[in-house]
């Protein structure tokens, strides 16, 4: 009998460590001329609640804030060659994406310290650069997702919100 209990616990045990993570993880990658773009991220869910909005409504990413942009660890983005993100300058190599989302425009970050834990060790002096993008509203995305088309179109969808920025 305490060989079928344990047996039987092992089973339940397994299932429950093969179910999806909350947020899986997630790659984008598309070569953009010559250059290759590599994104790795964690794929967040709205869940019934408020993504994007204030401190005071309780948004889950809060206006004016570094997020992490996507869950778990920090996003990364690497590029195979330099390239020019809206027009500004960015040696090859691997950053995390980070991004202060607003209600009429969002500032993307790319920092030099590729490994972190969501955005609670981010220094702004390890900043690579920062561009500014406009957000606009679309379809509901359930899970945050991020997108990169051939003609260097980095899209974050979320919620109703899409950003985008380009890379040449």
């Amino acid at each position: 009998m305490k060989k079928i209990l344990v047996i039987l616990s092992c089973i339940i045990s397994f299932g429950a460590l093969a179910q999806s993570p909350a947020s899986p993880p997630a790659v984008a990658s598309q070569k953009v001329g010559n250059t290759q773009v590599l994104i790795k991220y964690a794929k967040p869910s709205v869940k019934g609640r408020l993504v994007f909005g204030t401190k005071e409504q309780k948004a889950l990413v809060p206006y004016g804030e570094v997020w992490r942009t996507g869950a778990n660890e920090a996003t990364t983005i690497e590029f195979s060659n330099d390239v020019l993100v809206q027009g500004k300058p960015l040696a090859k190599g691997v950053y995390s994406l980070l991004s202060i989302p607003g209600p009429s425009e969002w500032t993307i970050i790319f920092n030099k310290e590729a490994k972190m834990w969501g955005a609670y060790t981010y220094k702004a002096d390890k900043d690579a650069l920062r561009v500014t993008a406009k957000p606009s509203e679309h379809a509901k995305t359930e899970q945050f997702t991020i997108g990169v088309s051939e003609t260097g179109q980095v899209t974050l969808d979320w919620d109703k919100t899409s950003v985008s920025f380009y890379v040449k």
